[in-house]
């Protein structure tokens, strides 16, 4: 299996290095809210009582990095789905390869590339906007992000073998991800200072608040918080489901 999981790896990474325009859209979202958003949020940081510890960028920047994993595994069945339109998924269907392989090798190709992606957005905070975060918290960033985009692929590639359909499956993600982005806090934190109860009592039901509260506890160094251990949980249980969730519908689909 873990031959068969390198090959698929390779092929859709040689795939996505020949065409990286997807990788370079997929970035230009993050890179315009750090320009044009960015200073916003620092003078909401100085002016909110109840904003999150640490500098504007420090609550940005990890949010940012959640948001590029999301939308880039959330997103990567539409993939899959073109390749099953064209019969790739039928000639993997008649090779010896492990159907577990067949997700695992995708789902890895995801993680490096949201991986890459985020730590171009990391690049670009240190660079431009003088960001000052632990080397440390900075990786452990990149790794949740990595993590999240497996969990992520895994549901979205068990979704797409499910409906089969390259119309109905982008309109179904963006009215599942929306609130979930929304509620994670993503743009602004939802503080219990700063919104309404019942609004922050919804935010903290969303897995994607933990972690996101993970990401910029890392940013800060915050190592023996219990924001992290609760988000790194939460994030390694969401992987787990995701991952059985994907290998049983590939099992079947291949079956």
């Amino acid at each position: 299996m873990l031959r068969d999981t390198w090959l698929i790896f390779t092929r859709d990474m040689t795939l996505s290095l020949r065409s990286p325009t997807w990788l370079l859209i997929g970035i230009m979202q993050p890179l315009l809210y750090l320009f044009l958003f960015g200073p916003l949020m620092v003078t909401v940081a100085e002016h909110t009582p109840g904003f999150p510890s640490g500098d504007a960028w420090k609550v940005l920047t990890p949010a940012l990095i959640v948001q590029t994993a999301l939308f880039s595994g959330a997103f990567a069945g539409v993939g899959l789905l073109t390749e099953y339109r064209v019969g790739v998924v039928d000639r993997f269907r008649t090779t010896a390869a492990s159907r577990s392989a067949l997700l695992f090798g995708k789902v890895l190709a995801q993680a490096v590339q949201a991986a890459a992606q985020s730590v171009l957005i990391v690049l670009v905070t240190l660079l431009v906007f003088d960001l000052d975060a632990p080397l440390s918290g900075m990786l452990l960033s990149l790794a949740i992000a990595a993590v999240l985009a497996i969990a992520l692929s895994s549901g979205s590639y068990a979704l797409a073998l499910i409906l089969k359909s390259e119309a109905a499956f982008p309109s179904l993600m963006n009215a599942v991800l929306l609130p979930l982005l929304l509620l994670s806090g993503v743009l602004l934190p939802v503080t219990e200072e700063m919104a309404p109860s019942w609004l922050y009592n919804l935010a903290r039901i969303n897995p994607l608040t933990h972690v996101v509260d993970a990401e910029r506890a890392a940013f800060r160094g915050d190592w023996d918080s219990s924001t992290l251990l609760t988000g790194s949980v939460v994030l390694l249980l969401l992987a787990a489901l995701a991952l059985l969730w994907g290998t049983r519908t590939f099992r079947k689909e291949n079956a």
